[in-house]
């Protein structure tokens, strides 16, 4: 990892133990589980509001003695840092807001409202937001972390920087832009995170000739980005997570072309609880287009994964909004606002030292289990139920590219224990189903224990079914029945009816299942949740990982991951720049890769790949259509094995995805 010093502009490479990699589930019906099992052992992360000026930072960034870029964008001018190794220019911690300290805590983000006429540095990265997880660990974090990072193809000027630079500058148009929002389950997370080095995928997109410009975004998280509670609802503080993404996406439109992006070419882009906002953004305000982005991707989550935990769902109603919140003020010495002026506990609870608030929600998000702190529903931001919605068309029309892995659900149940029907079903009733209910008597049916149908899947992973089983005691002996239906109702479902919605308003999506299981990632989880994020980012080195993805592999098997990293990394550039993942009509896409190294079919037809099966599809990746599907589109299913990546009809446990689908809103509160 490196340690920046913005004096001289150098970097020194030291080595530092990598945070644990703990991944939590977009959807927020998986937080409830979390907090019903123990699966975050650094939760109790004592945090320091801290804003130093050394910042670290897992990317390999490298400063070299060519000219600094400078930009002007509406508040002033800032110098960024150019990067001989990849020819690229990084302008890091900008911020979009004002700081959200003070009396702008549990407030809407504030628009900056300074100019200045000096030039200030964009060569350090900001602190995390305020969070309470293993992402978390190693960095500095701050209330204030409104801040966002671009990255674009080099353009400086020939006279002062290599050849190299000048063949990203064969035009003077505008960019299309992806705009990265993390993940990380809305309570962990940021930008300075070596597993999205957003280089990589910028030097693949200049590589085929498509160049685009990315830009990292960072939101306040936990309680202070999730706070609820009748005080919440009337102040119109409700969602500020989402609020500052919002206003960020708003920056973007007014500065982005200061740094030769297009802002009528903006792609917001996410994974998991990033994917998740990604969603809340195509749904916010009952749908309403304010024209901050032409398209959108979302990994392992997206429109449909916005859950609300059991009993919360109600919105304006709930009752146990307000406990959560009610707790959070009885803990601190804002107490006695809740009996004499309830009104004013809001107020109170800005005026609070920040290790007396963090200490609170740090202690009371692990221990007690009143929370999660969520989005809800507030007629506002978010106007209703996401399944409400979709039905309804209220929503931006972009197009879609949106995904999930084969065995999603073994991130989320390896806690559970669930070794026989009665286990099934105590843990149905624990996240909210109850026994009395319909959904217990069909669950148990639609999900039934034969190993054949659970996750991992026999395809993907024979040597499950050898005469030694994996499964024991400790894990759960019908841990691939849970983790199937987990994975359903959390990712899959939900993606598979936002896709239908997609269809039904005759707008264009792409949907996917990544089937490989990467280096480091036991046969228990194998194709797991955040398993596809190197590939896409073109991580190959592993940037951020405890153990690279791509490590550990046979000359043979390192070709055909190589491969596929380079050709699923080029497919979400041609989508951010043409709007579809096959890029243009008739183009083939040089240096997809060859021999071993081509991990998708042979041929040179759109996007470089042919199809395998299914009678030979033609033109690449299919667009979603449920009219010519008998019901059901096609999946692109990314492989390692065989002939390579597929196309296959949407149709995998479609029973039981069908019944999710069908009752999210009276079973789960979507």
């Amino acid at each position: 990892m490196g340690i920046h010093n913005a004096a001289n502009q150098s970097w020194v490479m030291i080595e530092e133990p990598r945070r644990c990699g703990i991944y939590a589930s977009a959807g927020l019906l998986f937080l409830l589980f979390l907090f019903n099992v123990d699966m975050l052992p650094s939760f109790r992360v004592l945090l320091v509001a801290s804003c130093a000026g050394i910042v670290t930072s897992s990317a390999p960034y490298t400063n070299s003695s060519y000219s600094s870029p400078l930009v002007s964008v509406k508040n002033g001018s800032y110098v960024g840092i150019y990067n001989q190794q990849y020819s690229q220019d990084f302008f890091l911690g900008i911020p979009y807001a004002q700081p959200p300290i003070n009396d702008l805590r549990f407030r809407v983000p504030q628009s900056l409202n300074s100019k200045w006429n000096n030039t200030r540095n964009a060569t350090e990265w900001p602190p995390f937001c305020v969070g309470y997880g293993g992402d978390d660990d190693g960095h500095d974090l701050s209330e204030d972390c409104l801040y966002l990072n671009v990255f674009r193809p080099s353009i400086t000027d020939s006279s002062s920087s290599p050849s190299t630079v000048n063949s990203t500058k064969t035009t003077n148009a505008l960019l299309p832009v992806a705009v990265w929002i993390h993940g990380g389950g809305l309570f962990m997370g940021g930008t300075n995170d070596g597993r999205f080095n957003l280089s990589f995928i910028i030097a693949n997109s200049v590589n085929i000739s498509k160049p685009m410009l990315a830009i990292s975004i960072q939101y306040r998280l936990s309680a202070f980005g999730f706070l609820g509670g009748r005080e919440a609802l009337e102040g119109g503080v409700t969602n500020l997570g989402y609020r500052d993404q919002r206003l960020a996406l708003h920056w973007i439109q007014e500065n982005v072309e200061a740094f030769g992006g297009d802002p009528r070419k903006v792609t917001i882009w996410g994974e998991s609880a990033g994917a998740q906002s990604v969603g809340a953004h195509l749904l916010a305000y009952n749908g309403r287009d304010d024209n901050l982005f032409r398209s959108a991707i979302a990994e392992s989550g997206g429109p449909a994964v916005s859950f609300f935990p059991v009993g919360l769902s109600q919105g304006y109603n709930s009752t146990a909004y307000q406990s959560v919140y009610n707790t959070l003020v009885q803990n601190t010495s804002c107490a006695p606002t809740l009996t004499s002026f309830p009104s004013t506990s809001l107020s109170c609870l800005r005026s609070l030292p920040f290790a007396e608030l963090n200490n609170v929600i740090n202690i009371s998000t692990s221990d007690s289990g009143f929370g999660p702190f969520v989005p809800i529903i507030d007629g506002d931001f978010v106007a209703t139920w996401p399944s409400v919605q979709l039905q309804k068309g209220a929503f931006v029309k972009v197009p879609l590219l949106i995904g999930a892995n084969s065995d999603e659900g073994t991130a989320f149940g390896s806690s559970f224990n669930v070794s026989t029907d009665d286990d099934f079903l105590d843990t149905l009733n624990s996240t909210g189903i109850g026994y009395r209910t319909f959904a217990s008597r069909i669950i148990p049916y639609l999900y039934p224990n034969i190993e054949a149908i659970g996750i991992p899947s026999p395809i993907s992973c024979p040597t499950l079914f050898a005469d030694t089983p994996f499964l024991s005691s400790s894990l759960g002996f019908q841990f691939r029945r849970l983790t199937s239906y987990f994975g359903d109702i959390i990712v899959h479902s939900p993606r598979r009816l936002t896709n239908h919605a997609w269809s039904t308003y005759n707008i264009s999506s792409w949907s996917y299942r990544f089937d490989v299981r990467p280096n480091g990632k036991t046969i228990v989880v194998s194709a797991t949740h955040f398993a596809e994020v190197a590939f896409v980012f073109g991580n190959t080195r592993g940037e951020g990982y405890d153990v690279n993805p791509f490590g550990n592999l046979t000359e043979e098997e390192q070709g055909k991951f190589f491969g596929l990293a380079d050709l699923m990394s080029k497919a979400w550039v041609a989508f951010v720049v043409d709007g579809d993942p096959n890029g243009k009509a008739n183009e083939t896409w040089n240096g997809v890769g060859n021999g071993t190294k081509r991990a998708a079919g042979t041929g040179s037809k759109r996007g470089g790949w042919t199809i395998e099966g299914d009678g030979g599809i033609p033109g690449g990746w299919p667009v979603y259509n449920v009219s010519v599907g008998g019901g059901e589109g096609w999946n692109m299913v990314w492989s390692v094995n065989g002939t390579g990546s597929f196309v296959e009809w949407d149709t995998y446990r479609a029973e039981a995805i069908g019944w999710v689908g069908d009752n999210l809103l009276e079973v789960y509160g979507l």
